[in-house]
Parts: structure tokens; C-alpha cells; sequence
């Protein structure tokens, strides 16, 4: 574990740093990704493993989206045009060096309290009792009920079914009604 700390720690912190110190927004991107896989890693090796697959799960998405839209809208291409992320670059560097210090200090210097009691038997349900409280019961309804909403909302905007370009034969391919389909 504490391996494990030492490799993931500084690899979120560097490549962290490197979002502001890569030429490209490509490379930025994946840095940032890079970082948040191992600020993932952190959070199950302490225990929290659905917390950290649910970090993997969302940043890894919404990095290659930003990627995927960096190489369809962007005048250079795919976004490996040198750039800076950041104006001002000497009071920005400071600014960024200053808080890192501080937040080191900080968890130096504080004294940490001693655990009383034993760890949870499921720390994913702990967590959701604690982040939710009393509406937790709510917020599950709402995920399967927004879920829902999503899977009719797919299912009224297709004009035609899986069996229209078939007819009831399907034996043998028919002409595609819609028009522009592959059979």
C-alpha cells in the first residue's frame, strides 16, 4: 500500500502539473486524464472502491469527449498546435506553487485524528448514507427513473422498428422504406 502511495501520489501531482506545462491541448488532455486515473487509484486504495471506479469511469469519458471534439472543432489539428493554458505565466506559477506549499504544510503540520470504532462492513453504502442522508431512497428512484425517461425517449424517437427494412419475411432482405439503410 504505501508503494502503491508513492507511485500514484506524485504521478497525480506531476502529471497534473503538466496540463500547464504541455505545448498541446491533445497533450493537456491526457495528462489531466493521467492524473485522475491515479487520483482514482488513491481513492480505492483507501478503501472507497466504487467512489474510485466511478472517477475512472467519468473522467476517462469525458477526457476522450473533450479529445474527440479537440480533433473535429479545432483550427490546428487535433489540438497538437503549440499553447499555453494559462496567461500571465510568472504570478500564475507563483500563485500555483504557493497553495501546493501550503496545503504540504497544512497536512504536515496538523495533528490527525486517531480513529474510534471500526471501519464500516460496506463503505459503499456508509458513503451514500453520508453524502445523501435521508434522501438516498430518492435518489435511487430518480436514477432509475431518469434511466427510464432515457431508454423511451430513444425508443419513441425511432420512427420505425429493428424488423421494418425485413418486412414479416425475413427470409429475404426487402426494400429499406426509410431510405439510405444498408439493405
Amino acid at each position: 500500500m504505501t508503494v502503491l502511495f508513492w507511485v500514484l501520489g506524485p504521478l497525480a501531482v506531476v502529471s497534473g502539473f503538466g496540463v500547464f506545462r504541455l505545448g498541446s491541448m491533445a497533450r493537456a488532455t491526457f495528462a489531466l486524464l493521467l492524473s485522475f486515473v491515479a487520483v482514482a487509484g488513491l481513492v480505492t486504495a483507501l478503501g472507497l472502491g466504487y467512489l474510485g471506479v466511478v472517477i475512472v469511469l467519468m473522467m476517462v469519458v469525458e477526457m476522450v469527449i473533450m479529445a474527440v471534439f479537440m480533433v473535429m472543432y479545432m483550427m490546428n489539428p487535433a489540438g497538437l498546435m503549440p499553447m499555453a493554458m494559462y496567461h500571465n505565466k510568472a504570478g500564475s506559477m507563483t500563485i500555483a506553487v504557493g497553495t501546493f506549499v501550503a496545503l504540504a504544510a497544512g497536512i504536515l503540520v496538523t495533528d490527525w485524528p486517531v480513529r474510534r470504532g471500526a471501519p464500516p462492513a460496506d463503505s459503499t453504502a456508509a458513503l451514500g448514507e453520508a453524502l445523501m442522508g435521508p434522501q438516498m431512497l430518492t435518489m435511487m428512484t430518480l436514477g432509475v427513473a431518469l434511466f427510464a425517461t432515457i431508454v423511451a425517449t430513444v425508443v419513441l424517437a425511432t420512427g420505425r422498428g429493428r424488423y421494418d427494412r425485413f418486412g414479416d419475411d425475413l427470409d429475404r432482405p426487402a426494400a429499406d422504406p426509410a431510405g439510405g439503410g444498408v439493405g
